[in-house]
């Protein structure tokens, strides 16, 4: 008769502890409420463990959290233990796990979300409780139910996200308040500048589903990159592509609402300007020195280019923007910035669209060909060194003293190439049309990188 009210008892426990189990899982509970309920109503270790053996949650009757995870760390999860996960993940129950140091019994129980194994609850029970196993697998599935809640309410925020960033790249709100609405729940910070920066990605020749895997994991470990570097950004990733709008301190300010600093009044290339120079890291090539969000760019080619060896990787990088309505623009620029100079074969550039200067116009050629026809057609066969100094001299404004000096040679050499450059071509440098066809296939050879 004893035996019968023991048993009674035992068993009124367990339906009490289910209840509030189940109670747990229309609440706002997480994975840490549960193990407490476990240790508390069962006078046991629970844990709570990652596929890769990481603890999620931990609670054992009078510890702290921080006692809890350091034992289940010393001495619940060791290699001994990965048989019993593997098994109680193929066969969906709880499996009874060795544990010599006293007398107390493991069980392993698989945390199912939807159809997939996310997590292990681990319980040690006393020796002999036949609760273990029932407690164990009513509570791992209560652990499921909070583990799919959260994952579905992190793919709905992060969807929501989604939609928010696209919406202000594509300057899609009804309205200027609106835009700076969905820009304050993105966290952008209307106080510092920032630049749209775009990221082209390309696979091996060939349109292949392992190439477009690749290009797609390079997707996302550029977005990581970003979210590393620069916390807080805005971040998008899609299939071939990245986008993240980055602060720019200290950056020239906006001129006027709803668009940036006026274009320099000096393209590449004009006096005053220093020739853009390579990037002293590997192969990628610097369109300017300066700026986060070029120095950045440059980083995210030298990192993807070493992980994705097969994958090219183009940057373009937008005007300035501070107000949130400047962000459609500077993305747009720096999406037509990246496209373009991807198009041209410049893979492993980092173009900031603000230098660019004529070459904007040279971009929306869509035949790559075309341009190359007129430069070989205005500068005929001209060799490396006609082709230097002609850059310089134009560069120098038409000073073969200030050219000599970057060259490295006397005026006078500079003047006689200079007049052998009229005579290989048939061009006169007196003559503006003429200058100007020149200057222009100038920057057409190192748009496309054919300039020595």
């Amino acid at each position: 008769m004893a035996e019968i009210s023991e048993e009674n008892r035992a068993l009124r426990s367990l339906v009490a502890i289910y209840r509030q189990l189940s109670g747990l899982a229309a609440q706002d509970a997480d994975l840490g409420t549960v193990t407490q309920l476990v240790a508390e109503r069962a006078a046991a270790t629970a844990v709570v463990i990652s596929q890769k053996m990481g603890i999620l949650a931990a609670a054992a009757p009078g510890e702290s959290y921080p006692e809890t995870a350091r034992y289940a760390q010393d001495n619940l999860i060791h290699p001994r233990l990965t048989p019993a996960l593997a098994e109680a993940a193929s066969t969906r129950r709880v499996v009874r796990a060795p544990h010599p140091a006293d007398r107390r019994a493991l069980m392993v129980a698989p945390v199912v979300v939807g159809e997939q194994v996310t997590a292990y609850l681990l319980v040690l029970v006393p020796e002999g409780d036949g609760r273990g196993e029932e407690l164990t697998e009513h509570a791992a599935t209560i652990c499921g139910v909070i583990l799919g809640r959260d994952r579905v309410v992190a793919a709905a925020a992060s969807e929501v996200r989604d939609d928010l960033v696209e919406g202000v790249l594509s300057g899609s709100a009804r309205s200027e308040e609106e835009t700076n609405r969905w820009a304050q729940h993105l966290g952008y910070d209307r106080d510092v500048d920032h630049r749209a920066v775009f990221v082209a990605l390309a696979g091996p020749p060939g349109d292949t589903e392992q190439g477009r895997a690749l290009v797609q994991r390079a997707a996302v470990a550029t977005g990581r990159f970003f979210g590393a570097q620069a916390p807080g950004s805005i971040i998008s990733v899609r299939d071939a592509e990245v986008v993240a709008v980055l602060a720019e301190p200290g950056g020239p300010a906006p001129s006027s609402p709803g668009r940036r600093s006026p274009d320099p009044a000096t393209p590449p290339g004009s006096p005053g300007r220093r020739p853009p120079a390579p990037s002293p890291a590997g192969p990628a090539v610097r369109e300017r020195s300066e700026g986060r969000a070029s120095q950045l760019g440059g980083m995210c080619v030298q990192r993807i280019g070493a992980l994705f060896p097969g994958v090219a990787v183009t940057v373009g990088v937008g005007g300035v923007c501070r107000q949130p309505v400047q962000i459609a623009g500077s993305y747009e620029e720096a999406r037509r910035t990246a496209e373009a100079t991807q198009r041209l074969g410049r893979h492993g550039a980092v173009v900031v669209f603000d230098e660019l200067g004529v070459r904007r116009l040279l971009f929306q050629v869509p035949d790559v060909g075309q341009l190359r026809r007129f430069a070989r057609e205005v500068l005929g066969g001209l060799g490396e060194e006609y082709l230097t100094t002609l850059r310089t001299y134009f560069r120098e404004n038409n000073s073969p003293q200030r050219a000599s000096r970057i060259l490295h040679v006397h005026p006078n050499t500079v003047n006689y190439r200079i007049r052998r450059v009229a005579e290989l071509t048939g061009h006169d440098l007196d003559s503006y049309r003429d200058r100007l066809a020149m200057q222009v296939a100038l920057e057409i050879l190192e748009a496309l990188g054919d300039l020595p």
